[in-house]
């Protein structure tokens, strides 16, 4: 039963967390997510490592909380605990100098010795946390997190503290792994006597992997979306752990990040030259003048404006950049570059701003505040990275309206959606292959909108700007996924309202999908009915012919491939069952009604056979292969005999016992269908009077509780033995009988069409 009174209480491990520690897109994460989590309803604790390069106010406001010593090998190390309260939510810094005093966070020879011990006092600091605080999930994040969930089940199993921690694992790049020497195992880390561990974090003959060894240990693994959850499962982006990653792909999932919404807000944003909103925008027109007088380009607003803020890598896309720049500034675009990186493309874009200056401004630098102004003044953002895990800068420039130009990987493919020109939907555009053509067709297409659709193009801002990446959405994902490992603890109500919204159209529509299929099968038949008019008045010539030729053609559309599979098995089914509902109608009277009934197929197929012994050896055989579906009666049977079968191939209550009646006659109308036209006048003329004692016989056995209809029936209305063989199945169950008497009529009815057929010939 669930715990309603116990909150979920979460640890969450970072080697970096805004505003105190930032490197990249993880100090997001691990600033925004937690409190996000806190607004929701759970208790959170952050780990980070106490950094000398955190702020002295930062400092200022800690306070000691506990210490202990780590074991780490041979070494037993100090370890501090400062507690900071900041936005509500409680944090706390691994204090060890000797591991973080230093001027950055990473990038250091030992790396590898001082992550491990970050790792090892996070396990270790879990039974030295406030008061009340009992670790329910352990959120771990990159690999400078990754062996906690290792230390946690190689040497805290078994201890009540530690047994009802679930651990999770975020992978926010995988292809920073956290690779090192396999001495580590020994010196450091101290499992190199553990066959379990040291086999699971062995990448090859003498390295290690941290990573490696979360994606094996954790009891989930999450990534920051979901399509690159899809692509890190392939060789192509899995870096060597696609292997794992597949094995383990009942436990990984993609949940996308948000974005401070508070923060990036367009309406209060103090760094920008003029606020706006969705409703009014005028002040985006003032911030894109200003920054094209601050960049040196030419103030138009009638020029498209395309920025990048970006580090200056080919994983970003500059490969693509420097092969189409020429033609965007060609064709008239002004482009903006903020960033630094690798001095090929810093001089790549210098030598661009040069080339066509007032189009082109290129800030080799690092500037938040000049970011800030450039995602607020731009039309355009371009973004066109070889991968992506996520990516929050073109989430930010939706924010402020700033339409995204995206390449259709990570991330970027499940934020953006491209504009569909004929729907109007969309909210950015993007391109699929990594291909400097592709992007340029991409960037000119934003900009042919731009130019020639200006309400379109608004449209599309106003609906980027609309879209929801605020924390709270990320947040309820991430706690679906947390009570699912800790079901004992009762949800709170107000998280729960979403998760059951999503969750009732998927039952609702189970229903319809079955309801289909029902509706389908009488709107088909109503539909058949009225087709068979139209040939019926075309061949009031040959009523006797017709009627055969309609049931035989239908009995052999079962196993033809003019029929769909669907409607193929929906037809034999009813076939079937109709076959048991004709038989039991038709056992009073087929015995007394046997005898006429041949005598009515006999004498229009005198009439009807018109060709030598072989073609009445042909339809013969036609005849046999009817009953059991073989491909013989389809080549015995003529066009004009197979268009109306395709109409009339869901006919719902035709029984194989009257089809062996009548399959005699049939064959022959269609043998006769390729005779001369003197021999069909004469065939016509001689079946006309006996077809209708034929219809009436048929009658008789179709329908036995409505003698009216027989008498009413005539070749050129069809409708009627319809409309009765849907009233059929209703008195199916009256007299229960043995599919025997249609057997019976099987064997004379064939013998006498050979004899009748040879009598026929000599008379010629």
């Amino acid at each position: 039963m669930a715990d309603s009174s116990k909150k979920m209480q979460i640890v969450f491990a970072s080697a970096e967390c805004a505003p105190f520690v930032k490197t990249g897109g993880l100090g997001d994460v691990a600033g925004s997510l937690p409190a996000a989590l806190v607004r929701a309803g759970a208790e959170v604790i952050v780990m980070v490592p106490k950094y000398a390069t955190i702020k002295d106010e930062y400092k200022a406001q800690m306070e000691h909380f506990s210490d202990f010593y780590v074991s780490l090998g041979w070494r037993n190390e100090y370890c501090g605990l400062e507690k900071l309260e900041h936005d509500g939510v409680t944090y706390m810094f691994i204090d060890n100098e000797r591991y973080f005093a230093r001027d950055y966070p990473y990038g250091f020879f030992d790396d590898g010795e001082r992550f491990a011990f970050f790792s090892k006092a996070i396990t270790e600091s879990l039974q030295h946390l406030p008061a009340g605080f009992e670790c329910d999930i352990l959120h771990c994040n990159d690999w400078q997190t990754a062996l906690a969930p290792v230390f946690l089940r190689e040497f805290y199993q078994g201890l009540p503290l530690y047994d009802r921690v679930k651990t999770v694992f975020s992978i926010h790049n995988v292809a920073f792994q956290g690779q090192f020497s396999d001495t580590v195992m020994e010196d450091i880390l101290g499992v190199a006597h553990i066959p379990a561990a040291a086999s699971q974090l062995r990448c090859d003959a003498c390295s290690i992997n941290y990573m490696l060894g979360a994606l094996r240990y954790a009891d989930a693994i999450t990534t920051v979306s979901p399509t690159y959850a899809s692509e890190i499962q392939t060789p192509e982006f899995g870096e060597g752990l696609d292997g794992v990653l597949r094995e383990r792909s009942y436990a990984l999932q993609g949940i996308l990040n948000g974005i401070d919404v508070a923060g990036f807000d367009p309406a209060t944003d103090k760094r920008i030259a003029a606020n706006y909103t969705v409703e009014d925008r005028s002040g985006k027109a003032v911030c894109k003048a200003k920054l094209q007088e601050e960049l040196g380009l030419e103030v138009r607003d009638d020029r498209p404006l395309m920025v990048m803020v970006t580090r200056l890598t080919r994983q970003k896309g500059m490969d693509l950049v420097m092969y189409a720049l020429d033609r965007i500034l060609a064709g008239g675009v002004q482009v903006a570059v903020l960033g630094t990186g690798d001095r090929d493309y810093e001089d790549g874009l210098r030598y661009f701003q040069d080339k066509y200056p007032g189009t082109m401004a290129a800030r080799i630098e690092f500037d938040p505040a000049l970011s800030q102004r450039m995602y607020a003044a731009a039309d355009m953002f371009l973004m066109p990275s070889k991968f992506e895990p996520c990516g929050l800068s073109q989430i930010i420039a939706m924010r402020y309206g700033t339409l995204p130009i995206v390449r259709e990987t990570g991330g970027l493919k499940d934020t953006v959606i491209p504009y569909n020109e004929f729907t109007g939907e969309g909210t950015g555009f993007s391109f699929t292959n990594f291909n400097g053509d592709e992007m340029g067709d991409a960037v000119f297409r934003a900009a042919r909108l731009f130019w020639d659709n200006r309400d379109a193009w608004n449209q599309l801002v106003t609906q980027a700007m609309s879209q929801d990446f605020s924390w709270t959405r990320s947040a309820d994902k991430y706690l679906d996924l947390y009570f699912f490992m800790h079901p004992e603890i009762e949800r709170p109500v107000a998280v729960v309202d979403e998760p059951e919204a999503v969750a009732e159209p998927v039952a609702a529509e189970e229903p319809k999908a079955e309801e289909k299929p029902v509706e389908a099968e009488p709107v088909t038949a109503e539909s058949e009915v009225k087709a068979e008019a139209a040939p019926e008045a075309e061949s009031e010539v040959k009523p006797a012919a017709k009627p055969a030729a309609k049931k035989t053609t239908t009995r052999k559309a079962t196993a033809t491939k003019t029929t769909a599979v669907k409607k193929t098995t929906s037809r034999k089914r009813t076939t079937a069952a109709a076959k048991k509902a004709a038989e039991a109608e038709a056992a009073p009277e087929v015995k007394a009604d046997a005898v006429e009934a041949k005598a009515a197929a006999k004498a229009p197929a005198k009439a009807a056979t018109k060709k030598t012994t072989a073609t009445a050896k042909k339809a013969t055989a036609a005849k046999k292969t009817i009953t059991t579906k073989s491909t013989t009666t389809k080549a015995a049977t003529t066009k004009v005999a197979t268009k109306p079968a395709a109409k009339v191939e869901e006919t719902p209550a035709e029984s194989k016992a009257k089809v062996t009646v009548e399959a005699k006659p049939a064959a022959k109308t269609t043998t006769r269908k390729r005779a001369t036209t003197t021999a069909k006048k004469s065939t016509t003329k001689a079946a006309a009077p006996k077809a209708e004692a034929k219809v009436e016989d048929k009658t008789a056995l179709k329908a036995k509780p409505e003698p009216k209809a027989a008498e009413v029936k005539s070749a050129a209305a069809k409708e009627e033995p319809k409309a009765e063989v849907k009233a059929k199945p209703e008195p199916a169950k009256k007299a229960p009988v043995s599919p025997v008497a249609a057997t019976e009529e099987k064997a004379p009815t064939k013998k006498t069409s050979v004899r009748k057929a040879t009598a026929t010939r000599k008379r010629r």
